[in-house]
């Protein structure tokens, strides 16, 4: 029989799992950005951003915005960093710092840099090779530490560059993204990562956040999987036409009850209104 866990032992262990349970959920988040065409150092910058601004905005005492130093404390960044970090928010217009991929900074460069631009200011057909203005010449002075060949390749399968049938090359696209979207795709994605984020986090805190003022603590809100790792994957057809039509009529009932509960003015002052909603998903092949 195991001997019970020490502290010591109950928070290494409680570590680990939160390491692990990271990793999970970054996954599906590393493999959104990276297919539009977001670095590893990006997302190192805007993670700090956000780190800094929930810690300054969700883990005050006493109801008071949280302090530099008890942000330091809880993210780790500097306290000359959050200061940073804190101004940046505040230009709300204003983007983070874009640092881009070698890909970009090629296109970049193909777009702006008068060696490789016409008279009219527009990226020039360049020969794949050369001294003068060439596909090789603009990757030694943009192209970082990617092979050439790997660089040109990339660019190809993305659509940032076709060859031309005599075998030189002209820039589609002025920026690396290795698939395309629709904006308002990426956004939608987003939020719906967002919600269940939210919903998971919430129920974290069910059980430890002080009892609220009409009595006892919030609800924990639903959130449920049906699912299975033996199913045989012939059925999978049979099974997405099933979601199809029955997750449709499921969410158009609980659209039908939302439109049938939203707050109207009343006579005497006005309803207070909330987002309210429910999310579904197929999961396959996890």
């Amino acid at each position: 029989m195991d001997s019970p866990a020490s502290p010591a032992d109950s928070s290494a262990l409680d570590r680990a799992a939160v390491v692990q349970t990271c990793r999970v959920l970054l996954r599906p988040v590393a493999s959104l950005l990276l297919k539009c065409g977001m670095t590893w150092r990006e997302f190192a910058e805007v993670s700090k951003g956000v780190f800094v601004a929930v810690a300054s905005q969700d883990f005050g005492l006493n109801g008071r915005p949280t302090n530099v130093s008890r942000v330091s404390i809880l993210t780790g960044v500097s306290r000359k960093e959050i200061a940073r970090v804190r101004a940046l928010l505040a230009q709300e217009s204003d983007p983070l710092p874009n640092k881009t991929t070698d890909a970009t900074r090629v296109l970049s460069g193909w777009h702006q840099d008068p060696d490789f631009l016409t008279p009219a200011g527009a990226p020039r057909v360049l020969p794949a090779e050369g001294e003068g203005a060439s596909f090789a010449t603009l990757w030694r002075r943009y192209g970082g530490d990617v092979p050439v060949t790997s660089m040109r390749r990339e660019l190809e399968r993305a659509g940032a560059i076709i060859t031309l049938p005599d075998g030189t090359l002209r820039a589609e696209r002025r920026y690396f993204m290795p698939r395309r979207f629709d904006p308002q795709w990426i956004l939608n994605a987003g939020s719906m990562l967002r919600d269940l984020g939210a919903g998971i986090t919430h129920n974290l805190d069910v059980g430890t956040e002080p009892v609220s003022p009409g009595g006892g603590q919030p609800p924990r809100r639903f959130i449920g999987r049906a699912t299975s790792d033996s199913v045989d994957a012939a059925a999978m057809p049979e099974f997405e036409a099933f979601i199809e039509k029955n997750g449709q009529e499921f969410l158009e009932r609980v659209d039908k009850w939302l439109t049938e509960h939203e707050a109207r003015p009343a006579t005497t002052a006005a309803r207070r209104r909330m987002r309210l909603g429910l999310g579904a998903f197929l999961i396959a092949g996890e």
